[in-house]
């Protein structure tokens, strides 16, 4: 009777990071010693700088960086603001849940779209032709967008018309610090295009601002969504302080509920 062959090992793919080590002493991060290096000498924008690219920011980078992070750090009582709260009001003992909530309702529609306009801008001078003009390659973009029934990331806004304030003084950062290229221009043209093509105001929004200028900087548009998030997540504390000292979800949840039940008993009593 022949035994079963036993089948070969299989090899092991080394597990490494080059981002963070520990000892019983010492923590690099990116070989630099966190506590001689990095703490009470650089701030959290660098900070997030280095775990993203791998090295510190220089003086224009760091200026820009903490720019774009402070700008979505807070936008009043948006969604995910309210879905924090409302967390925080059936679970006040976690903050790091309500936190949870809030930052899971950002994608396409709130604060993520510093990717999806990121990742156009990539893709499309990725496939700019030689000698092709950033109109034409706009008028492109825009087509092939309609053609698949895509709405443009980046522009327009519900609340700020017909500018969002934060996009000017963004801009005006990047042409100061020397990051106001082909990715901005190519934004605007993008914006005026598919104003003509809609024929109604769309103004580059922030999220759109950021995505540029990350492009701008050389950071990978799947960056982006983090760089917001991280953005975010600071704001969203404070909104939970302030849920904590002065509630509103209760009466959020009372509001929506005589609202609801009182359609439900319209209905039911045949109004």
């Amino acid at each position: 009777m022949s035994s079963t062959p036993t089948p070969p090992a299989r090899p092991q793919t080394p597990i490494r990071s080059d981002i963070g080590w520990s000892t019983t002493d010492r923590i690099g991060v990116f070989g630099r010693d966190l506590v001689n290096d990095l703490i009470g000498k650089v701030n959290l924008g660098d900070m997030g700088f280095l775990e993203i690219t791998g090295r510190l920011p220089n003086e224009r980078e760091s200026v820009m960086f903490n720019a774009i992070s402070v700008t979505l750090v807070e936008h009043g009582m948006t969604p995910s603001a309210i879905a924090a709260r409302m967390t925080y009001t059936g679970a006040p003992e976690s903050m790091q849940a309500a936190m949870a909530a809030g930052l899971l309702g950002l994608g396409s529609v709130f604060v993520g779209s510093t990717e999806t306009s990121a990742r156009m801008l990539t893709e499309a001078m990725a496939t700019r032709a030689p000698g092709q003009s950033l109109e034409a390659l706009a008028e492109a973009t825009v087509e092939r967008m309609a053609r698949d029934k895509q709405q443009i990331p980046g522009v327009g806004h519900p609340i700020h018309k017909p500018i969002d304030p934060r996009t000017p003084r963004l801009f005006a950062i990047a042409q100061a610090q020397g990051f106001h290229g082909d990715y901005i221009a190519l934004l605007q043209l993008i914006a005026r295009t598919g104003e003509q093509r809609l024929n109604r105001p769309l103004p580059i929004n922030a999220t759109g601002a950021i995505g540029a200028i990350c492009c701008e900087m050389g950071i990978p548009w799947q960056a982006c969504r983090g760089i917001a998030v991280m953005s975010r997540a600071v704001g969203l504390i404070g909104h939970l302080i302030e849920e904590s000292r002065q509630p509103t979800g209760r009466e959020l949840w009372r509001r929506v509920d005589d609202e609801a039940s009182a359609h439900m008993k319209g209905r039911f009593s045949g109004e």
